[in-house]
């Protein structure tokens, strides 16, 4: 792995883990799922516009075209869907925590469902990633959280997990940013339809509104996935998910920073633990390949 791969990985991961904080400013002050849609679609049409600009077409591979649907709708519009919507009663620190055991999830469904062998450092790797979620849950329920959003948090990290396993086939053929482009399109179309039958739209213009919502749009929403397509395409989808251990540590920090989320022991404690068990399961599952 060299130096460019390493900046892009860590790179990718601060900017995926400030999205949490954003999404909080904005659900704060504008109804979730309308406001997500409209970001997708200023996103996708921003994307689309790049990529042509750029000599590329929509002439996508079959794999890449189904790709981009599945990572349109698992990605866009159930994960973050999901994580918006229950953002206006979790944290953003343990919304971005639970998103981060995608890459233990992923682990586990190689091992269970398709039957991959995971070498033992891996298994280690997945019970810490469980301590390390107990511990955070536990703490957190005591003191009253809110179970519908976490169980919602959950919901979307699995869909994350679904696309994730999706992304090989949009990592190869090129056209990569109008695949970016595409699939944000794709989400925002779901989510217009959702929020359409279940909002009542709101939006109390603050400038703390609009600057979380252009940062959200251009960042985590063109420039971080582009970033993770690429990396993918460099090194390799499993290479490429080692840099999610980072994820708790900086998912959490942000929050503390710009939110004022306030950190216990055991949210500490499960963050390091979570964050080993992730590192652990990227490791294994690099050295086996």
């Amino acid at each position: 792995m060299d130096i460019k791969a390493i900046l892009m990985g860590v790179f990718f991961a601060l900017i995926w883990s400030s999205a949490f904080s954003s999404a909080r400013i904005i659900v704060a002050d504008a109804s979730p799922l309308a406001s997500l849609s409209l970001r997708f679609f200023l996103s996708g049409i921003i994307g689309v516009i790049i990529a042509r600009m750029m000599g590329q077409t929509w002439n996508l591979t079959r794999d890449q075209w189904r790709a981009t649907l599945v990572f349109g709708l698992c990605q866009n519009a159930i994960y973050l869907g999901l994580n918006f919507f229950a953002m206006q009663t979790v944290q953003a620190s343990l919304a971005s925590i639970i998103a981060s055991t995608m890459p233990l999830m992923v682990a586990a469904a190689g091992w269970i469902v398709f039957r991959d062998r995971l070498p033992l450092f891996g298994v280690i790797g997945l019970l810490l990633g469980i301590v390390g979620v107990v511990i955070i849950m536990s703490a957190r329920m005591d003191a009253g959280v809110d179970l519908r959003g976490v169980a919602l948090c959950v919901i979307a990290a699995v869909s994350l997990t679904v696309a994730t396993l999706s992304m090989r086939g949009a990592s190869s053929g090129g056209n990569l940013m109008m695949v970016v482009g595409l699939q944000m399109l794709v989400g925002s179309g779901v989510l217009a339809v959702v929020s359409a039958l279940t909002e009542t739209i709101h939006v109390n213009l603050t400038p703390e509104l609009v600057a979380a919502f252009v940062y959200t749009m251009l960042a985590p929403g063109l420039l971080a996935t582009y970033i993770w397509f690429a990396l993918v395409q460099r090194i390799g989808a499993v290479k490429a998910a080692t840099f999610h251990f980072l994820n708790p540590f900086f998912g959490v920090a942000i929050a503390a920073y710009l939110l004022g989320e306030q950190l216990g022991a055991h949210d500490i404690l499960g963050v390091v633990v979570i964050g080993l068990g992730i590192l652990a399961v990227q490791l294994s599952r690099a050295v086996k390949t």
